[in-house]
């Protein structure tokens, strides 16, 4: 019988990510691929991005309604337990062998916990890094805790998760499989860009890319010194939309008023991997406080300025400069990005998130993995008493 394979996507980001394993999945012989959509998938102001993965020719097994048309934590609180209800009764009568989550998103704390209720095995992705301000530190600590096969995007993050209890079999350095994209799709020229998006590199451009600092009580507080620094950057500012998080549609509302006042600038709800990928081998510089500045531009060699505190921890390539939540900070940080000497400095640089093999990697262990009662039991690391 074909293994029944269960993956969870909520957002853009997410699938982006999973889109290679996907692919490798739903071709492999032994393998019965349910993709089950929720969150700002199926939202309207975010994109309905749904549609892009029937698009990329996979069928979607149950669609989720979850996301509270809120901008609050009390709001994230319900999506979850709305997600909680709703996949219950998906995975209740779906019943795969393995349920496969990704990341840090808050959502995932729905399937992880109904997938443990119901005894289904877990297998996460990305577990092991570090993000101290926002509460997706928190998150992605627990579903690693809770799930039975783990991939890694280094040996550093693998490392930690076997310092957290798990035994090492389970464990494995794949890579971020992000980076598969950058190897096996097919890069868009810088005319296919412009044209595609209806903008011209004739000028510096860099690309916002920011989101809610979750862990602060106001998540939105270290925009001032992003949009005062903005003010005064010499670049064509392309602004990518923020994750559907608490605080994400007062920064939709301010990024769409600074582009009023300014008269120029452009702001992307959603834009699909490859043209992402792409857009960003033609920019001088990738601003903000997304992990795509410190997990995939290294790849590219891009300078990435990261600002504030929601990074905080992550390993980062040379490729990464850091600036304080304060205008003067950034637009030093930017100053030194955009100079001749600095990109020079990158040219060779190797990514420490991977190589773009992830997927191969991660099809190989799970249509090998044990199921099951073996798989389920997790043994306790021996602990000697003092």
């Amino acid at each position: 019988m074909k293994r029944k394979i269960a993956a969870v996507t909520s957002s853009r980001a997410d699938y982006s990510h999973l889109y290679w394993p996907l692919r490798e999945l739903a071709s492999h012989p032994e393998v019965d691929l349910k993709i089950i959509a929720l969150g700002s998938h199926l939202s309207p102001e975010f994109g309905c991005t749904a549609s892009e993965i029937e698009k990329d020719g996979f069928p979607i097994e149950a669609r989720i309604e979850c996301l509270l048309s809120s901008d609050s934590d009390v709001g994230m609180a319900k999506t979850i337990g709305v997600a909680t209800l709703g996949l219950a009764d998906c995975l209740g009568q779906m019943r795969p062998d393995l349920l496969m989550l990704i990341a840090d998103r808050y959502e995932m704390l729905a399937p992880a916990s109904v997938a443990t209720a119901l005894r289904i095995p877990l297998v996460h992705i990305e577990g092991g890094e570090i993000s101290e301000g926002v509460i997706d530190d928190a998150i992605r600590n627990a579903l690693t805790k809770l799930s039975h096969i783990h991939f890694t995007s280094t040996e550093l993050a693998r490392a930690r998760v076997v310092a957290m209890g798990e035994e090492a079999w389970r464990v494995h350095r794949a890579g971020a499989p992000s980076l598969d994209h950058l190897r096996r799709s097919p890069p868009m020229s810088r005319e296919q860009v412009e044209a595609r998006l209806d903008i011209h590199f004739t000028r510096p451009t860099a690309v916002i890319a920011y989101h809610p600092t979750t862990i602060a009580r106001d998540p939105t507080r270290e925009a001032d010194a992003l949009f005062a620094a903005l003010e005064s950057i010499p670049a064509q500012l392309l602004f990518c939309y923020p994750n559907s998080d608490a605080g994400s549609r007062a920064l939709i509302e301010r990024t769409n008023s600074f582009i009023r006042r300014l008269g120029s600038g452009r702001v992307f709800v959603n834009l699909d991997p490859v043209l992402y990928w792409s857009l960003l081998r033609c920019v001088d510089l990738l601003l903000g406080n997304s992990s795509s500045g410190i997990m995939e531009a290294a790849s590219f060699a891009l300078p990435a300025v990261n600002v504030g505190m929601r990074q905080r921890g992550r390993e980062r390539a040379r490729n990464v400069l850091d600036a304080e939540a304060d205008a003067a900070s950034i637009l030093d940080r930017v100053g030194v990005a955009l100079t001749e000497d600095f990109r020079r400095s990158l040219w060779g640089m190797e990514n420490p998130y991977g190589d773009g093999h992830a997927a191969a990697r991660i099809v190989s262990v799970l249509t090998s993995a044990p199921l099951g009662e073996e798989l389920l039991i997790k043994r306790a690391p021996v602990v000697e008493s003092k």
